[in-house]
């Protein structure tokens, strides 16, 4: 054997993660490492220092956009960044024996989009402030979690970086980020297939039917991620999002869900358990 991906119940993760790294098998998972963040310290120090690589599936790392996104930043192409913007929208909320399981808005969703700021922007949160509400599904409140939500997180280099979350977005699935930086301004996501509708005259963009769902928004993105595996399978590059990389977003997720509860702001720091 290879390698191994693992795509199993998110309670299945640990184990299997461990299992493959005490084998000596480089090995893919799918976010999140763990059902909670004390569950995923232990598997980070259970596979610290092992020569096995093992790489966690954030997508956004792998799309075309965010990439070259990324690569603007890095060269410079923007200035010095004083807004990010970052977006998911699903169309519908999924069902509620799922929701119940998740974690939260914030651990499930919008984590994918704490990852894309930090690997975009290559720079680390320091606080966080979050806001939420229930104008939908009926089950969501119930089982304590929110349907649209909002975090402002300050960057540690003061830039602002505002996430936007819904479980409801009727023309479709919406995924974007919107760099902004002294010198010029970036957007990843204004494709013809934006689920978006324009109120100016005579304005026909977006033109394509709007993205339905994760699956074909980002189908591009899961085969490159999993290229990226069998090249790490094959010692040729390192893990592209190593268990701290999760754990990281995971970090910022748990504080956002503490800033909601508490409604003040939250450092990172305030929540970690290394």
């Amino acid at each position: 054997m290879d390698g191994v991906v693992v795509a199993a119940a998110t309670d299945a993760h640990p184990a299997l993660i461990t299992a493959a790294v005490d084998a000596g098998v480089p090995v893919f998972c799918e976010k999140p490492v763990a059902r909670t963040m004390a569950e995923g310290v232990e598997v980070l120090k259970a596979v610290a220092g092992r020569d096995v690589p093992v790489q966690i599936g954030f997508h956004r790392r792998f799309d075309a956009g965010f990439a070259a996104a990324r690569d603007a930043v890095r060269a410079g192409e923007l200035g010095r960044l004083h807004t990010v913007r970052s977006t998911t929208l699903d169309p519908a909320p999924p069902p509620a024996a799922y929701i119940a399981a998740s974690g939260g808005i914030f651990r499930d969703c919008a984590v994918h989009d704490f990852d894309a700021v930090r690997w975009v922007t290559g720079r680390e949160v320091t606080e966080v402030y979050a806001a939420g509400g229930n104008r939908g599904a009926g089950y969501i409140r119930e089982a304590g979690d929110a349907d649209t939500t909002g975090a402002v997180l300050t960057l540690d280099d003061g830039t602002l970086a505002v996430v936007s979350n819904s479980r409801h977005n009727a023309r479709g699935y919406d995924v974007r980020m919107e760099l902004h930086g002294f010198a010029d301004s970036l957007a990843v996501g204004l494709d013809d297939r934006l689920p978006l509708r324009s109120a100016e005259p005579g304005v026909d963009f977006p033109a394509g039917p709007p993205h339905e769902f994760f699956m074909d928004r980002f189908a591009a993105a899961y085969r490159a991620e999993l290229t990226a595996f069998t090249e790490v399978v094959a010692g040729v590059r390192p893990s592209p999002c190593t268990v701290e990389d999760a754990l990281e977003a995971g970090w910022i997720a748990e504080a956002c869900t503490l800033s909601l509860r508490e409604h003040r702001p939250v450092t990172p720091a305030e929540v970690r358990r290394d």
